[in-house]
């Protein structure tokens, strides 16, 4: 077991060493820091009055508002200003006493000036998040505990290495798998604990991860993918044109793959597990026979969690589709919607293979565990007699 854990350890730990990004901001973060007014803050701002007024064009209705604001934090803390918003905001519901975020530009002529920026959503996220920690430590106790801290470094090293070197000239796919394989290690045996249970569904991860890697780069080549199909890539695309806008498709796939790789393979391992513990007698073919049996029922349900999961994150494009007077299958290899479909394909097709994957790890290291064992008790056995009987 050793043998597969301590070099992948290893390797991603002098990843992350010759990896982690120097703290210089990239091309990108420099272009976006020069795009805002030096010193732009974002003060909450309490609304006092609302003011509407018809914006709409002909045909096409609108309701426009303007709101006087109490600045509430910040250099014009007590402040009390004038500002506009467009008929989206308005149609969302805007009444005095609400809180909204606000740009404050120091620079502007005349004065600092004030922006609608946001509807402030502390309370009901704080609200949600309290409450989801509450809920896991009741029903999982101090595993769930484990894996709220285990979620916690996944976010750490997301935000600190993974980010910072997709907007950095490393290669987005080398960061996205070091990055994923640090937080599987210390994810799954943080909320597991240490075993050849945790280990097993580690090897079928990482194998899941590198199958995406492999297959995603294949597939993003071979159907010419250029990552720039959303709004924000378009953003990004003007921030830093150099961006390998190909790579951080990829990226996003092997990242999306972090948690279903997780769930089906921990749970395949525990099958296996359980099974060896009912009954040790069981060879490594019957035990893989009866993981397996328990598998394809996971991989028929996980399959439909992964392809509605895109769909549902890709919904607006859908419906624009739908829209369209296009042919089907113009629709359905476009640029934008074909990356959805490569994504979701490679993601399954991963999640799939590290089924048998895991459930033979599985089942050797049960029949390899058995046979330490025996191993074991024989040499006590041995010491005991040379002890005893001349």
């Amino acid at each position: 077991m050793l043998l597969v854990l301590v070099p992948v350890g290893l390797a991603t730990v002098i990843g992350l060493l010759a990896l982690w990004p120097d703290g210089e901001p990239s091309r990108a973060q420099q272009a976006a820091a020069a795009a805002l007014p030096p010193g732009t803050e974002y003060p909450d701002g309490r609304v006092v009055s609302v003011d509407p007024y018809d914006c709409g064009a002909e045909g096409r209705p609108a309701t426009c508002a303007f709101a006087v604001v109490e600045v509430l934090d910040g250099p014009g803390s007590g402040d009390f200003v004038r500002i506009d918003l467009d008929a989206v905001v308005v149609a969302n519901g805007v009444e005095e006493g609400d809180t909204l975020v606000l740009t404050r530009d120091p620079t502007a002529e005349g004065g600092p000036a004030y922006f609608f920026s946001d509807f402030a959503r502390d309370v009901p996220m704080i609200t949600l998040a309290v409450a989801f920690a509450v809920v896991v430590g009741l029903v999982a106790r101090w595993r769930g505990l484990a894996s709220l801290l285990g979620l916690g470094f996944a976010f750490f090293v997301l935000l600190r290495f993974v980010l910072p070197g997709l907007l950095g000239d490393t290669s987005p796919v080398l960061v996205t798998l070091v990055g994923s394989a640090a937080i599987m290690f210390v994810v799954l045996y943080l909320a597991h604990g240490f075993s050849a249970r945790t280990t097993t569904a580690l090897v079928g991860t990482l194998f899941g991860l590198t199958l995406v890697a492999v297959m995603g780069t294949l597939a993003v080549a071979t159907a010419r993918l250029t990552g720039l199909t959303s709004e924000e890539t378009v953003t990004l695309q003007g921030y830093d044109p150099t961006l390998d806008f190909s790579g951080l498709v990829l990226a996003g796939v092997v990242v999306a793959g972090l948690g279903v790789l997780n769930d089906v393979t921990i749970t395949q391992a525990s099958a296996i597990w359980q099974l060896h513990e009912v009954d040790p007698t069981m060879t490594w073919r019957e035990l893989y026979t009866r993981g397996m049996a328990v598998g394809r029922d996971h991989i028929a349900s996980t399959v439909y969690t992964i392809v509605f999961a895109y769909a549902g994150a890709a919904l607006p494009l859908l419906l624009l589709f739908e829209l369209y007077s296009q042919p089907w299958n113009v629709v359905l290899t476009s640029s934008a919607l074909a990356e959805e479909v490569i994504r979701t394909m490679v993601g399954a097709i991963a999640l799939v293979l590290a089924v048998p994957v895991t459930t033979a790890a599985g089942a050797f290291f049960a029949k390899a565990a058995d046979t330490e064992t025996g191993a074991a008790a024989e040499r006590r056995v041995t010491a005991l007699r040379a002890r005893f009987i001349p």
